[in-house]
């Protein structure tokens, strides 16, 4: 996947005339990538559980309306306006309501025994249609508390240089940490370890790629405003600290090991003694609570809650976690996988937005890629590659051909 954003991102810089590698298009690239990676990082738990999840955009939607509604109608009705709890008690509003709605999609799913597709399907049409009912048909909900507005990446929100710099330090610590314990993990066990040089290597590579990011994207991108480095935004801050989350769950915690057990064989791991029906549950609580902080970094990166927040997004997040390798058929992905496959996603409509693609010929291209990378992991599945490279041969040759077609 690395060598295909390469190619991605190489190809629109040519085709754009040098305007796609630049630091505002990338540092603009993180921020609007960073909504989509957070529930991407959750939609893996639930397609590995051999589910899925279609409201997801909606109830983005609806929870970024209702932590409008708190900022700028409840709380200033109440109390007044330019409180400084008034982004806390939104935050807290839509973080609590979104695991309540994952709550009840998930128990329907789980102990219910309807299928996530009906279910979700139908939380994607009454989530949105909440949204019309609270806006009355198609209300703006606007400005959002200055602080909140942070959240969204805006002018101010932003580390700035230094601090970057210091998360910059922190990530090449973190990488040589993770490679050291786990090649000192396996050893304890007695598994398969990695040459030496090749950790190495891969160390040096991780570190040389976060410091060139922090020095070319972060502090390289002068704000318009300031004039001064904007640094890392806070968005992809975010990000990384519930990527980092994720992962330790996924990896490390009973939890998403049972997860991982339900995808391989749901009828051995409830005869194993996992609770399936709950730990099911659980990912849809989960997805509900990533939802809530993804609609906050959109409302407050718009500075408002419109009634089409947040759709296609769950289009996106589909995309970005089957590219990043996750299986339909359960019991595989990644975490880091989503969160790089939602950073494609993003990186193929930044890119077309440069060369002036129309947005039917986007949708068109998105879904061709969405169908290639499924039709590649089946494929793979069964042993076919050279069914996976005719797909993958078809899938450039048709988005390349829509690209072309679609320039205005």
């Amino acid at each position: 996947m690395v060598i295909a954003l390469v190619v991605i991102w190489t190809a629109f810089h040519i085709l754009s005339g040098g305007d796609f590698l630049t630091s505002r298009n990338l540092w603009n690239l993180s921020v609007q990538s960073a909504s989509i990676a957070v529930m991407a990082t959750g939609m893996v738990l639930i397609i590995v559980s051999r589910n899925i999840d279609l409201s997801v955009g909606s109830l983005l939607g609806f929870l970024g309306y209702v932590m409008a509604m708190v900022q700028t109608r409840w709380i200033p009705d109440a109390f007044g306006f330019e409180h400084w709890y008034i982004w806390i008690v939104a935050l807290i509003v839509g973080i609590a309501l979104g695991a309540a709605l994952g709550a009840v999609q998930g128990s329907i799913i789980a102990y219910g025994g309807v299928p996530a597709f009906i279910v979700t399907l139908g939380g994607f049409l009454v989530w949105r249609g909440l949204i019309f009912r609270m806006g009355e048909q198609g209300q703006t909900l606007s400005p959002l508390d200055g602080t909140f507005q942070l959240i969204g990446g805006g002018p101010k929100g932003s580390l700035g240089e230094w601090r970057s710099w210091v998360l910059g330090l922190l990530g090449c610590i973190g990488a040589i940490a993770s490679i050291y314990f786990n090649r000192k993990r396996r050893r304890k066990y007695d598994l398969a370890v990695r040459p030496l040089p090749i950790d190495i290597g891969l160390a040096v590579f991780g570190c040389v790629v976060i410091i060139l990011g922090i020095a070319l994207i972060a502090v390289g991108y002068e704000s318009p405003i300031t004039g001064a480095p904007t640094g890392v935004a806070y968005p992809v801050v975010i990000l990384i600290a519930i990527t980092i989350g994720m992962v330790y769950l996924s990896r490390r915690r009973r939890f998403g090991r049972y997860v991982y057990a339900i995808g391989g064989n749901p009828e051995a791991a409830e005869l194993g003694g996992i609770n399936t029906r709950r730990t099911v549950m659980g990912t849809f609580v989960l997805m509900g609570v990533l939802c809530a902080v993804s609609a906050a970094i959109q409302t407050a990166r718009l500075n408002s809650a419109v009634t089409n927040l947040g759709v296609q997004n769950e289009l996106d997040v589909i995309s970005a976690a089957v590219i990043g390798g996750t299986s339909f058929a359960g019991g595989i992905g990644t975490i880091s996988g989503a969160v790089l496959g939602a950073v494609i996603m993003q990186s193929l409509r930044s890119g077309m937005v440069l060369l002036r693609i129309d947005s039917p010929s986007q949708d068109i291209v998105v879904g061709v890629v969405l169908v290639s990378a499924v039709a590649i992991d089946a494929a793979l599945r069964q042993g076919k590659r050279r069914t996976a490279g005719i797909a993958l041969a078809v899938g450039l040759v048709v988005a390349a051909l829509i690209i072309q077609t679609g320039r205005q």
